[in-house]
């Protein structure tokens, strides 16, 4: 029956594409502005915007990622709107050099850009708060879940370029952007509302969602809204159902905008959700899971009259992670203290509490000298992680171990601008300090920045070519996971595990060569054409990855105990080197639009002794095309996307696999929207390569059907 309407859906799919447009008017994407300001989204793109034209919500300089001597990309509304996402898996999709891990517990993921992830070395921001949550385990170790309901953007700038957006992420930076009021009334509006319902065929589950905002007066807004999602089991490409894959959340936004004069702006949000699902062992319901996360933001920005010495942003946050599992039956274990057997009974828990702070201060100072513009940054960052585990002797909180970190840094950076060349250098100092009740560490480091990129051509077909070259540096210390577990592994087999106080801290060294282009009116008046694409090469010195040593070898410092004669501990390598070359680029016309981006990722590892290993979390290689056409004046848009993955090299469990997806998307009246989507149209059977090094092989969903209506209200 499957097959059937994967077949039925590809041929309307494939007539829809190849239908010429019976109608189509300029596109009307919305161009988003920046933040300090207010922006209106219901209002038309003035003509030759894409959305690689789109302001980046994460920039410190107003840049668009299109203007951008970086590999930044931004994903809109209308994206997350076309995707319909579930998890933040599906928000991401064909960003190049971006992947999600999400094992069985898919309300949890865990980003991975250009090779590398877990243990803040990618920040996963959320309006300003950094998410930081960990429960180490055989899967993801950094994971978050943020509703893709309450999403209005999301900004992606790969590699170390991104520390000015705080400490570690040599891997680069993911901002996830929350709706507001001004992006949900039309203009005239004081208040409006919607109803969201969904139902998908894979894992036969709901997702309703509800909306409200109020405009007091021009100066004072507020929305709210309730998402509650609920899902089976899902099946993979086979038929077969993946346990433990079913959840049901219920996620909540409340967000005010309050401007206390023309100049300055002022957010404060709340953001939280309430998770649930079952863990399996072997298929078998095994651990019963409640997460509960709460993130509170305040972001408040000032400038002068003409935004020249001024642009001043202050933004504080606290994120609470609370995770408790309950063990459903009794189950073997290892003391971990011991390394003696121990049951664990039904009704044991385990918990997890990770509490997250930070302060992040910026201004950025805009003047000339000499004919040259200066676009100076200067600011400083805190984040103090406060984790606290425990439960049932013998339980999973043993893997993470409790302690306190702070991480804190500051940075100048100045961008100048002169003709056809531009040069960015900065410098950024980092400090680091981690703690438990035995051990204490710490370090600091200074990171410099330099791009040079030049406009060289001024012909009208070449003038929007632009050249960059970068080195980039990036400072990341060892989580306290790394630095302090100690004790036997409770489950399966016992074994030590060593901890290493004298980890170093990790420093990414880029060198990146990029290229943008952007050209209007080339078929017809009002088309666009926009084109990103980056060469990179990444040394990643006294990278941390976790090794099995043996009782047999007198240097290891593994002892003979209690279980198999192996000790697992996390230490450094002289290097990790990766390299790749991404490419994104989109074309947009009245009719529709068509886009290409492609990721290619290669990466190792290299001991101090000089040997040479394949790294376990390099993804696939992606190329990604998509295209969508616009009919019924814009109020009918249908596409699809076509995505490869190719298998990285050295992964036990990968395999080339291609997935095909369709949408439709249809306003019917001012106040009511259908959507339609077909995910994996021909029941591919495929798996994650980031989950080879779990316990068992993950097998993604299959063919899975959206069906979605919105119906709005307003005054």
């Amino acid at each position: 029956m499957a097959k059937a309407i994967a077949a039925l859906l590809a041929g309307a799919a494939a007539i829809a594409l190849l239908t010429p447009p019976a109608s189509a008017q300029q596109a009307t994407d919305q161009q988003q502005t920046d933040p300090s300001e207010k922006t209106e989204d219901t209002k038309p793109a003035p003509a030759g915007v894409t959305l690689l034209d789109k302001i980046l919500v994460i920039s410190r300089t107003g840049e668009t990622a299109i203007e951008s001597l970086a590999s930044a990309s931004h994903v809109d509304q209308e994206q997350l709107d076309r995707r319909m996402a579930t998890t933040p898996n599906e928000m991401l999709l064909g960003v190049p050099g971006v992947t999600v891990q999400a094992d069985a517990r898919r309300v949890s993921s865990s980003i991975n850009i250009r090779g590398l992830q877990d243990f803040g070395r990618v920040a996963v921001i959320v309006d300003g708060a950094r998410q930081n949550f960990q429960r180490s385990d055989h899967g993801t170790q950094s994971t978050f879940y943020v509703d893709p309901e309450l999403i209005k953007s999301v900004d992606v700038i790969r590699g170390p370029v991104a520390n000015t957006y705080g400490s570690g992420a040599i891997g680069g930076v993911v901002f996830f952007d929350t709706k507001d009021a001004e992006d949900f009334l039309k203009p005239g509006e004081t208040w409006g509302a919607s109803v969201t319902g969904r139902y998908e065929s894979n894992g036969k589950g709901w997702t309703t969602s509800t909306s409200g905002a109020y405009k007091f007066n021009d100066n004072w807004d507020v929305l709210g809204n309730i998402v509650y999602r609920d899902y089976d089991d899902y099946k993979n490409g086979s038929g077969d159902t993946v346990a433990g894959t079913g959840f049901d959340v219920l996620s909540g936004l409340l967000k005010t905008t309050i401007r206390p004069s023309e100049n300055s702006q002022l957010k404060l949000g709340w953001v939280g959700s309430s998770d649930g699902w079952t863990e399996t062992s072997g298929s078998v319901p095994a651990n019963d899971v409640d997460l509960k996360s709460n993130t509170f933001t305040a972001r408040y920005n000032i400038t002068d009259d003409a935004k020249s010495w001024l642009d001043l942003h202050i933004n504080a946050s606290y994120n609470k992670t609370n995770l408790d599992l309950t063990t459903l039956v009794p189950q073997n274990r290892f003391d971990p203290v011991t390394g003696l057997p121990v049951v664990l009974p039904a009704g044991s828990t385990s918990t997890f509490d990770v509490g997250t702070t930070g302060i992040d201060m910026w201004n950025t100072s805009r003047f000339e000298t000499a004919g040259i513009a200066h676009e100076l940054t200067y600011g400083g960052d805190w984040v103090g992680d406060d984790v606290e585990t425990g439960g049932t002797s013998g339980g999973d909180s043993f893997y993470t171990p409790s302690g306190k970190r702070n991480v804190s840094g500051a940075y100048v950076q100045d961008r100048l601008s002169w003709d056809w060349l531009e040069v960015i250098t900065g410098l950024r100092y980092d400090n680091y300090s981690l703690k438990d009740s035995d051990n204490e560490t710490s370090g600091d480091r200074l990171s410099p920045r330099i791009t040079v990129g030049v406009t060289p051509f001024e012909s009208a077909s070449l003038a929007g070519l632009q050249f960059y070259g970068t080195y980039a540096e990036g400072y990341r210390s060892p989580s306290l996971t790394e630095t302090l577990i100690s004790g036997n592994h409770p489950a399966g087999v016992t074994f030590p595990f060593l901890p290493n106080p004298n980890l170093r801290p990790e420093t990414g060294k880029t060198t990146e060569f990029g290229v943008n282009y952007k050209l209007n009116d080339i078929i017809e008046a009002g088309d666009a054409f926009r084109l990103k694409a980056a060469y990179f090469h990444n040394d990643v010195d006294d990278y941390i990855e976790g090794v099995t040593l043996s009782a047999f070898d007198p240097t290891s410092g593994c002892p003979f105990g209690p279980g198999i004669p192996i000790c697992f501990q996390y230490q450094n390598f002289a290097q990790a080197k990766i390299n790749g070359f991404e490419l994104e680029s989109v074309y947009d016309a009245a009719w529709g639009y068509a886009g290409l981006s492609a990721s290619i990722i290669n990466g190792h590892t290299i001991s101090y002794e000089g040997e040479r290993a394949d790294l376990a979390t390099i993804p696939s290689s992606q190329v990604t095309g998509q295209l969508g056409f616009r009919f019924l004046e814009d109020k009918l848009t249908v596409g699809g996307e076509v995505q490869y993955n190719g298998k990285p090299k050295g992964n036990p469990v990968a395999k080339d696999y291609t997935l095909v997806n369709a949408f439709a998307s249809y306003q019917a009246t001012d106040n009511l929207k259908v959507d339609f989507r077909a995910d994996n149209l021909f029941d591919v059977k495929y798996t994650n390569p980031l989950n080879g090094g779990t316990t068992a092989v993950i097998y993604e969903p299959g063919i899975t059907l959206k069906l979605a209506a919105t119906m709005r209200f307003g005054g």
